[in-house]
């Protein structure tokens, strides 16, 4: 005899309530191993298709950790220095091109930073507050950096939880499919088979659209020559995952950075738009399409808020966990609305009356 609807969603509301809390007292702590979790997710259909070309699991979980230390180690010494240093020398270039925007104003908008009126006023205003914050800014960047991804974090655990799961990563999900509620197992597995789908889609599709968009932006910024083309190639790759955003934020950045760098020479200011309007054209037409399909369901609003949320809640944890959790919950409610609609809440009389017809 299974249990009322009433006590299920008691246990289950306690379950949920028991995880929010654990997450929200242990979040630094699992930090190594959400990150863990998600590249072995990431990694486990490589494993399956190695598996199926002959190799064993041990071998191609060996195999796929080989090339990623070769990979982390190329990446460590080859792009992470030259991230951090145009990183750090593009914040401390921020008062500097701010104090230009100024003589620009100035010499071709006079009228505007007259002594009494509210643009000068503001314009120093922020001037001092920019200057003033730089320095902390980027204390606070590298403090919060090295609290929350220290070496040992980086060098050891995560790699060492990632082969882990990705060894086991099939007979843990057996195992959690043998534990499921007999009445509800075959519900849950389909959900949980939608939901991996989103995932797939969105987590693996649009990180390799990121990685290549990313990498597209920098070598091409770099390649006409813009200072700081590596970082803004970066930036504008890590927040592609967020349609139009990635391009309106990295072609924002670049082109008033090329505005400074290259006024007069309009050519090179060209080629920085282009860069940008060359890259939305392929991501709209070719990568997303192909890498990510139609069928994801995630709206943009709606990852703006699972980020948001979940960042304020949970701090760089739950900003990790929101992509999934967005996509289960968005899974989850068009399964409660198809419920709803087959429901006699929805149809009423009137729904009775028609299928009598």
């Amino acid at each position: 005899m299974s249990l009322p609807a009433k006590d299920q969603l008691r246990y289950w509301g306690i379950a949920l309530a028991v995880f929010a809390l654990v997450l929200w007292l242990l979040g630094d702590v699992l930090l190594p191993f959400v990150i863990g979790g998600a590249i072995a997710y990431f990694l486990d259909p490589m494993a399956d298709r190695l598996e199926r070309l002959g190799l064993s699991r041990i071998a191609a979980t060996a195999l796929i950790t080989i090339v990623g230390v070769i990979v982390f180690v190329l990446a460590f010494v080859l792009l992470v220095p030259a991230l951090v240093t145009q990183l750090i020398d593009l914040t401390e270039a921020f008062p500097n091109l701010f104090k230009n925007a100024r003589a620009f104003i100035e010499q071709r908008f006079p009228s505007l930073l007259d002594q009494d009126s509210n643009a000068h006023q503001f314009l120093a205003s922020f001037g001092e507050t920019l200057k003033s914050r730089t320095g902390e800014l980027v204390q606070t960047v590298v403090a919060s950096v090295g609290s929350a991804i220290n070496v040992v974090v980086l060098l050891v655990i995560v790699p060492v939880v990632t082969v882990y799961l990705l060894l086991d990563w099939d007979r843990m999900i057996a195992r959690i499919d043998q534990l499921l509620p007999l009445d509800h197992a075959p519900v849950i597995r389909q959900l949980a088979k939608e939901i991996d789908e989103v995932l797939a889609s969105f987590v693996r599709g649009m990180g390799t659209v990121c990685v290549i968009l990313g990498t597209f932006y920098a070598v091409a910024l770099m390649a006409v020559g813009l200072n700081f083309g590596l970082i803004v190639g970066v930036i504008a790759g890590l927040v592609t995952f967020i349609p139009y955003l990635g391009a309106l934020i990295g072609g924002t950045l670049a082109i008033g950075l090329a505005l400074f760098q290259f006024w007069g020479d309009w050519t090179s200011i060209g080629l920085v738009a282009a860069i940008f309007a060359t890259g939305q054209v392929v991501e709209g037409n070719l990568l997303t399409p192909k890498l990510v399909g139609d069928s994801v369901g995630l709206h943009p609003v709606w990852l703006l808020l699972a980020l948001s949320v979940f960042g304020a809640l949970f701090g760089f944890v739950g900003m990790l966990i929101a992509v999934p959790v967005a996509a289960a919950l968005g899974v989850l409610a068009r399964f409660a609305t198809g419920q709803y609609l087959t429901s006699r809440l929805y149809q009423g009389k009137a729904g009775q009356d028609q299928e009598t017809d």
